[in-house]
C-alpha cells in the first residue's frame, strides 16, 4: 500500500502500524511492516535516541517492537523515573502516554521489575482518570483496556470493536476505515461459510 511507503517519520510509521494492527489489516502488509520495524530497530543500534521526553512515542515503539519479537530492554523507561527511582508524577498529565505505558507493561518477561512498576503506576492513574469522569470517549477506551489489555485480546474481535471507535476519531482516514470494514465483512463471511460446511 502506497500509504506505508509515503510515511518517512519513524513516529508516524509507528502510529500507522498501530492503526493497521488495531483495524485488523496488518496481516495484508507483513512484508512492508517488517521492513519498517527492521529500520526502526536498526536505527536504535546506530545511535538513534528513544524519545525520552515523549512517553507515548517510547511506549508505542517498545510495545510494537516487542510484539514483533525484537529484543528491546525495559531500561528505555528509566528516563521517565525521578531521582528516587519512581515514575515521575508529571507523567499522569499525559493520559494517552499513560494508556500506552499500561499496554506496554503487559509485554514483560519474568523478572522485569520496571515493567511491573509501570503496570501498577499506570493502572492507578488510569483508574483515577475514569473516576474523575473527564473525556468520555477516552474513558471508553481506557475502560476497555483496563478490563483486558490489548495484548491478551482476540485479534478479530478487537478489530471489530476498534473499527467502531475509529469512526469517532478526528484524524480518521476514510480509505483505511473502508478497507477495514470490507476486510471485516469478508472474514466474517468466510467464517460463516466454514461454519455452514462443518454443520452439514
Amino acid at each position: 500500500m502506497m500509504m506505508l511507503h509515503k510515511v518517512v517519520d519513524p513516529f508516524e510509521q509507528l502510529e500507522l502500524i498501530e492503526i493497521f494492527q488495531r483495524l485488523g489489516l496488518s496481516y495484508h502488509f507483513e512484508e512492508e511492516m517488517k521492513r519498517m520495524f527492521d529500520g526502526l530497530y536498526n536505527n536504535d543500534h546506530c545511535g538513534d535516541i528513544w524519545k525520552a521526553e515523549n512517553l507515548y512515542a517510547t511506549t508505542l515503539k517498545f510495545r510494537l517492537l516487542r510484539q514483533h519479537q525484537y529484543s528491546v530492554s525495559q531500561d528505555v523507561f528509566n528516563s521517565f523515573k525521578d531521582e528516587r527511582g519512581s515514575f515521575k508524577a508529571c507523567l499522569c498529565e499525559d493520559t494517552k502516554g499513560m494508556l500506552s505505558l499500561y499496554e506496554a507493561s503487559f509485554i514483560l518477561i519474568e523478572g522485569e521489575n520496571i515493567l511491573e512498576e509501570a503496570k501498577d503506576f499506570s493502572t492507578k492513574h488510569l483508574e483515577e482518570y475514569i473516576s474523575q469522569n473527564k473525556d468520555k470517549n477516552l474513558a471508553v477506551i481506557i475502560n476497555h483496556s483496563l478490563e483486558l489489555p490489548l495484548h491478551w485480546r482476540m485479534f478479530r474481535l478487537e478489530a471489530r470493536w476498534f473499527i467502531d471507535i475509529y469512526i469517532t476519531r478526528q484524524d480518521i482516514n476514510p480509505i483505511l476505515l473502508e478497507l477495514a470494514e470490507l476486510d471485516s465483512n469478508m472474514v466474517q463471511a468466510a467464517h460463516q461459510f466454514d461454519l455452514k460446511q462443518v454443520s452439514r
